[in-house]
């Protein structure tokens, strides 16, 4: 069979193919948007799994800061970082987080995908070791296989298996550690102090993806690193402007040094268009809203803790999400779609991770709280819910994992 042909079946043979060909559960067209209240294909829904925590996309500070940027600037800087495309609002940007983050130096990247492909894909190289969470996000999966360092494994987590790994690794290797600051799918907060105290003894550099935990934990949302207290003991921090800060884009920041040397050997940054103008003062401006205006944090706070209640007494397995990320574990795939479709016509939007999103059996809804739902909302979803896992044939759980 020609190389094409085969090519093509396999596609159409996928099995996870077939199945958005026969549900179509992705890349649902939102025709309009205020917060959490949006219509697909006419239908008025309450959106259930954005990132937006905060809910500061429409706030009044970053319209304004996004318009002014527009007028001043215009839309694009037409060109990469390296070459012509550097602007004094990249700058600005870079030193605001720098300063928020309390670290030497930042740079900013057009997508958060890219800062965290880019904060592994140069910093480690072949001859290294590269030991990573397996529950890591895709972005930084990116960076570990294009680095060609050799990866290891360790259970998600577990100190102890990162002890062991870390035990099996030539000393003369130069060694990274890369996880996720929060970790998306299982809302899980990475075991940082630990995880530290184990690099050091071994002389790693650790990596830390905060894009879930930048605006949500930390002081003024300062991120897990600062909630954890080891800013200082982390090598580099990546992040994403498309949760907390209400924008796109992404960034890397740690040393002085460890920047400098990423913008002069990294393909993500040298070979990548500059962050447009909006972008970066809409995040900007979502920073200055973080540090002057707690309310909103205390919102996504409170309806996190209402939510998990209601979550609690459901008996459903969330895996007992301690972050505004929290996933309604089914654990198989056909419950999963009928458990999303039976939500959908109830007017609410979430979106189905299956495998190989996620490990096997582990088939779940991803739901994620922002400062924009309301009680009456959470409550409405608590019992369309409730309908949902009978329909699927979901039993509940007296406790969850």
């Amino acid at each position: 069979m020609p190389v094409r042909k085969a090519i093509v079946k396999r596609c159409e043979s996928d099995t996870n193919t077939k199945l958005r060909l026969k549900y179509q559960p992705y890349y649902q067209n939102v025709t309009a948007a205020n917060g959490v209240n949006i219509v697909v294909a006419g239908k008025p829904m309450v959106m259930m799994s954005s990132n937006e925590y905060l809910g500061l996309a429409r706030h009044p500070q970053v319209l304004a800061a996004a318009r002014q940027a527009l007028d001043q600037w215009g839309a694009s800087a037409c060109g990469s970082r390296l070459a012509n495309g550097t602007r004094a609002y990249h700058i600005e940007l870079e030193e605001a987080l720098a300063a928020f983050l309390g670290v030497e130096a930042c740079q900013v990247l057009a997508a958060g995908y890219l800062a965290c492909a880019c904060s592994l894909s140069s910093l480690v190289r072949r001859g290294d070791t590269l030991i990573v969470d397996p529950s890591i996000h895709s972005s930084l999966w990116d960076g570990a296989l294009l680095s060609g360092a050799k990866i290891e494994r360790f259970a998600h987590n577990d100190m102890a298996a990162l002890a062991a790994v870390l035990g099996q690794v030539d000393r003369e290797s130069a060694t990274a550690i890369a996880v996720d600051g929060v970790y998306s799918m299982e809302g899980h907060v990475a075991v940082l102090p630990q995880l530290c105290d184990l690099a050091e003894q071994h002389g790693a550099a650790v990596v830390v993806d905060d894009a879930h935990g930048l605006g949500v934990l930390g002081r003024d949302g300062r991120g897990v690193c600062d909630e954890l207290g080891v800013t200082q003991r982390v090598d580099l921090i990546a992040g994403s402007f498309s949760k907390s800060l209400a924008s796109t884009g992404g960034f890397v920041a740690g040393s002085r040094a460890m920047i400098e040397y990423l913008r002069s050997s990294s393909r993500q940054i040298i070979f990548s268009a500059a962050i447009s103008p909006v972008s970066a003062a809409s995040a900007q401006a979502a920073l200055r809203v973080l540090q002057t205006e707690p309310e909103h944090r205390a919102k996504l706070w409170a309806n996190h803790r209402h939510f998990c209640g209601i979550l609690d007494s459901l008996g459903v397995d969330y895996w007992q999400s301690t972050t505004p990320a929290v996933p309604i574990v089914v654990g198989d795939k056909e419950k999963c779609y009928w458990m999303w479709k039976s939500l959908w016509e109830a007017g609410f939007f979430t979106v189905m991770s299956i495998a190989p999103g996620v490990p096997p059996g582990k088939d779940m809804l991803r739901v994620a709280m922002t400062a924009l739902h309301t009680t009456e909302q959470l409550d409405r979803f608590g019992e369309a819910l409730k309908v949902a896992m009978k329909k699927a044939g979901v039993k509940p759980k007296a406790t969850a994992k």
